[in-house]
């Protein structure tokens, strides 16, 4: 199989998607080089990825085949890295005080803090390693799928994952907001407190993410879908382990004050409205060249 692939020269579906996101973002690049901060290398970057991408497919060598279905993992990553930099740029505001409105006309108060009647260490802990899991889980079912199945199922989850990410990414740009663990800070009448790794986890995450406006839709909540999801190409078992985590997860991001609920409602609707909507955008980009 991995001899086969090494000359498949033809564009994968995933691969369409990245290119048409790098030409997005690189046009954002453009627009605004004067307000993004070293764009002449921010651009230069989407150059090279793209140009890597376009060498590892129309020259299949040794290292085609694992750069081809490993590639996702760390373009994602940098796309996610880089909205850090577009965002405040492209957009020199936030959509906090709109979307904390919007929960507490929803809920009639703020639940972030109406949760904290419920805190406790011992459940802080809890849902913290929950929703600290999130990257593993969704990498574990590629991994899972990648040992189990043909490699044509691994190709649509990578592409699953990847289109919910860049769609989420979007998202980002369109709402921008940081969540309520800054916003509502002020209104919180106690600290978020675990019991043995949760301080090490809550200030990586931090580390991580504080400086990225990363909050509508919850990706979160839209990935852990689509993971759930994918995980039917598994086994049942490994379905309906996931089916158990996935709401867990969604609780954990309005717990731990990372999300608000319009955000977490939006991230499933997407999840949703993605899982019935990719098989037939995967048909037609799997087509052609």
């Amino acid at each position: 199989m991995a001899e086969v692939l090494r000359k498949d020269d033809r564009f994968w579906a995933v691969d369409k998607l990245f290119l048409a996101y790098v030409v997005f973002s690189s046009v954002l690049v453009l627009g605004w080089w004067n307000q993004i901060p070293d764009a002449a290398g921010l651009f230069t970057v989407h150059l090279a990825g793209a140009a890597l991408l376009v060498f590892e497919v129309k020259c299949p060598n040794d290292t085609s085949w694992l750069f081809r279905n490993l590639y996702p993992l760390p373009y994602v990553g940098f796309c996610y890295k880089e909205m850090a930099v577009l965002i405040p740029a492209v957009r020199h505001t936030d959509a906090d005080q709109w979307l904390a409105d919007l929960d507490f006309r929803i809920w009639h108060v703020n639940p972030t803090v109406w949760l904290e009647r419920i805190q406790t260490p011992l459940l802080t802990e809890f849902v913290q390693t929950a929703y600290t899991l999130f990257i593993p889980a969704v990498l574990l079912v590629a991994l899972l799928i990648w040992r189990k199945r043909p490699n044509s199922e691994f190709q649509y989850y990578a592409f699953l994952i990847t289109f919910g990410f860049l769609v989420s990414y979007v998202g980002y740009l369109i709402v921008p907001a940081r969540g309520p663990r800054f916003l509502l800070r002020h209104l919180q009448h106690i600290p978020l407190q675990g019991l043995w790794l949760f301080g090490g986890m809550q200030t990586t995450l931090d580390r991580l993410e504080s400086a990225s406006y990363d909050c509508f839709p919850s990706g979160h909540t839209l990935l852990t879908i689509l993971a759930w999801w994918g995980s039917r190409f598994i086994s049942k078992k490994v379905f309906w382990a996931y089916l158990a985590y996935t709401p867990l997860l969604i609780f954990a991001t309005v717990y731990c004050r990372y999300h608000y609920t319009v955000d977490v409602l939006a991230g499933a609707g997407l999840g949703f409205v993605l899982i019935l909507a990719t098989p037939a955008i995967y048909k037609k980009l799997s087509q052609g060249v």
